[in-house]
């Protein structure tokens, strides 16, 4: 059953108050932490009509027509994922495409996730079905990279049909629907040719596009280093970055230099821990290396969220528990993707950006982390959601920050009204008595 989402419960204010509030929501106190604009210290946030409107130190509360105290919290754009399988209920099995993408909305809003990418579920075929099934109705912001199979990622051997790799009006359905495909995909192919990753390049440079590259089965006839090092462009993503099938580590368990040089050239590199591609024994000494991520991503799919994977913020306390900085993290998690997709408007509390906002809690203590095939790794840290904020309404809230406490309500009070934000702070009122 999918889980039931909820909405900001705020008292109605009457008109003239609200023409006093210079913001409809104020986060006062919380440590915020934006890479595009270099802000890492202690900052409010005021919002208004779905709007970052204001970073600064000391607003006063005053101006605000509901404040929230973030003290002791961190306060960062909403999290972007970039590689995710979300294309569900189609009722296809074995497919991403079907049963084994996961909906969005269970598992995103409460990790501090307001957008998502579909990794190529759909292709030019299925995304029309894709977009009216998901993307339209989803309370996540849903992007997609667009597979270059004209069937996506279906059943069994559609993946590998080379005749549905059609360059061209894969292009056309992605210049058909700017700002929601934002990207091409190729995927899982096994033959020994270049075939997919070359059509799929083609349709990403007629499309003006980046590409994502989830290099499939791994063959000498292909080798990853010319990947890396000369079909892709700069701009384009190698997924999977840390999967055991990519030549990484030399017998002495140094970092092999093509890998700079790949990132050199430009080429973006994104986790996509999945199910199989993120193993301790080849991230801990890469990262110690100096290789870490350009994007951190879930591959969330139905047997990633039940293995090592989980969710976005167990994938991120991985690495911040791997030494590297919270900051560091926040980008690679914020920004980073969202540059990397061209959606620059997202993954920063500029102003004028969309309210897209998650409160962070690090905690330490003792913790267990998983990696894809089993092993465990002993960390210090772990970062938690309290509080999710998509375009300028709370989806999420784990331990009711936002609300009032029942005692100082009226002894009859009840929810009711649109449960959402119009711009005036609509939501639930207090019964009178």
């Amino acid at each position: 059953m999918r889980a039931a989402l909820f909405f900001l419960a705020l008292p109605v204010l009457a008109p003239t108050l609200l023409a006093q509030t210079q913001y409809d929501l104020l986060l006062k106190n919380g440590h915020v932490i934006d890479a595009k604009n270099k802000i890492d210290v202690i900052r409010d946030v005021g919002i208004k009509d779905h709007k970052i409107a204001a970073v600064a130190a000391n607003i006063p509360a005053s101006q605000a027509g509901k404040v929230i105290d973030a003290r002791g919290l961190y306060i960062t754009p909403g999290l972007v994922d970039i590689h995710v399988h979300v294309y569900a209920g189609t009722g296809t099995r074995g497919s991403y495409a079907g049963d084994l993408s996961v909906y969005p909305d269970d598992w995103t809003l409460r990790n501090g996730v307001t957008t998502v990418v579909d990794a190529g579920s759909s292709g030019w075929r299925n995304f029309p079905d894709f977009k009216d099934r998901i993307i339209s109705r989803a309370k996540t912001r849903v992007l997609a990279l667009l597979n270059i199979v004209g069937n996506g990622m279906g059943q069994g051997v559609v993946e590998q049909n080379i005749a549905d790799m059609e360059a061209k009006v894969t292009a056309d359905r992605a210049k058909e629907n700017p700002g929601l495909i934002v990207g091409i995909k190729t995927a899982h192919f096994a033959a020994p040719e270049w075939t997919a990753v070359d059509r799929a390049l083609d349709a990403a440079k007629l499309a003006d596009l980046p590409l994502m590259v989830d290099f499939g089965e791994f063959r000498p006839e292909r080798p990853y280093q010319e990947l890396v090092l000369k079909k892709l462009r700069p701009g384009d993503i190698s997924t999977h970055m840390y999967l055991d099938m990519v030549p990484m580590l030399d017998q002495n368990q140094k970092l092999l230099p093509y890998l700079m040089e790949a990132r050199k050239r430009g080429v973006l590199f994104d986790v996509g821990h999945g199910g199989g591609s993120l193993l301790f024994r080849q991230v801990v000494p890469a990262v110690r290396q100096g290789w870490t991520p350009d994007s951190i991503s879930t591959d969330l799919h139905v047997s990633s969220s039940q293995g090592g994977m989980k969710d976005m913020l167990n994938v991120m306390s991985k690495f911040l528990n791997m030494e590297q900085t919270l900051s560091s993290v926040i980008a690679q998690s914020t920004w980073n993707p969202a540059k990397q997709l061209r959606q620059e408007p997202l993954g920063t509390l500029s102003i004028g950006a969309p309210a897209d906002i998650a409160i962070l809690r690090l905690r330490t203590g003792a913790f267990g982390f998983v990696d894809s095939y089993g092993a465990k790794m002993n960390g210090t840290k772990k970062l938690e959601c309290e509080l999710t904020i998509k375009d300028g309404r709370v989806v999420w809230d784990l331990n009711g920050m936002s609300r009032d406490d029942w005692t100082k309500l009226d002894k009859n009070y009840k929810a009711q009204g649109t449960n959402d934000w119009d711009g005036t702070l609509n939501a639930a009122v207090r019964s009178r008595k």
